[in-house]
């Protein structure tokens, strides 16, 4: 097993989706004596496993420390291709005459698989979701295959549906991704003449462990991680037409949290989606400033912390009658 981020962290391997392949979960629960609030699972994005995004500390601090400290049971996990999850086995194989790996439709029934373990583990017959970027077709796809199982859905970043008349470009089945794509795609959206909203402090130090998710990552010229195209292959078709998902579908209220400058999650892409989600009895749309697509990482990423523990707290529902 992985080294724990978190001496209270727990591990969990799982069947995954694939024969013969496993899934990796990690759990962190709230302090002792602090009553629990709720569970939440936390859905990553296309390039960075659960290590990299909401357990990864800046300055000690991480965002499942603050869900924790809220009361919530925070678990993660990684599909496969990504951090402590099997791999396909075609990754490692050229990348040639395959199609793209880990789909949205492979990559629901894995996060149907993590969300049956953890309803397990605890008892419960829902828990709510925190998905990022391309995790939120993910989401919204099992959102809908599963209504049952999602108490609330946050979208942090959220790919929506948008109107490109071009066909989607085919995708190979891996591709690599090294530290410079990173931080030029990490940095890209902040306007010129404002201040970074990203340190090169803790930019380094995300990188080192963001090379130590993949331990190949090392021996190629220039350092890289391998993972799976199908992200890209979602977004693309997702930006030509098929999201992947109806949002009308989606039963569980829902919260849209964004940057201000995420131009992959837009203003007419947030109008759109909170136009969508028609069966949602509850929906927010919150814009918080000076943020890109990786909010979660820069220095507004307290206020992401703090809306998305305040909806995944509830109490915004009046309460029914005797």
């Amino acid at each position: 097993m992985p080294a724990l981020l978190d001496p209270r962290e727990s591990h969990h391997r799982i069947p995954g989706s694939q024969p013969g392949l496993s899934l990796f979960l990690r759990h962190l629960p709230p302090p002792d004596g602090r009553p629990a609030r709720g569970i939440v699972l936390y859905v990553h994005g296309a390039t960075f496993p659960s290590a990299l995004s909401i357990a990864h500390r800046f300055d000690g601090r991480s965002w499942r420390d603050e869900l924790c400290e809220a009361g919530f049971h925070v678990w993660g996990f990684d599909f496969h291709g990504y951090g402590h999850s099997d791999p396909y086995p075609a990754m490692a194989e050229p990348p040639d005459g395959c199609e793209p790996l880990c789909t949205v439709e492979d990559a629901w029934r894995q996060l149907e698989l993590a969300v049956r373990f953890i309803c397990q583990h605890h008892a419960t017959e829902r828990i709510s979701l925190i998905a990022h970027s391309w995790g939120t077709i993910v989401a919204g796809r099992f959102a809908t295959g599963c209504p049952r199982r999602v108490a609330r859905l946050v979208l942090f970043g959220a790919i929506a549906r948008r109107d490109g008349e071009a066909a989607p470009p085919h995708c190979p089945p891996w591709r690599l991704v090294s530290l410079q794509d990173q931080w030029q795609r990490f940095t890209a959206e902040v306007p010129a003449g404002e201040l970074p909203v990203l340190s090169r402090r803790h930019f380094d130090q995300w990188s080192e462990r963001y090379l130590d998710s993949d331990p190949e990552s090392r021996t190629r010229t220039p350092p890289s991680v391998r993972t799976p195209s199908g992200p890209w292959s979602d977004i693309a078709r997702a930006w030509t037409g098929d999201l992947g998902y109806d949002p009308s579908r989606v039963r569980a209220p829902v919260a849209i949290i964004r940057g201000e400058w995420d131009s992959m999650c837009n203003d007419a892409d947030a109008a759109w989606l909170f136009a969508a989600f028609t069966g949602s009895p509850i929906r927010r749309d919150v814009k918080i400033s000076r943020g890109t697509h990786l909010l979660h990482l820069e220095a507004s990423r307290y206020a992401l912390y703090r809306e998305t523990q305040t909806f995944l707290a509830g109490a915004d529902e009046p309460p029914r009658a005797a």
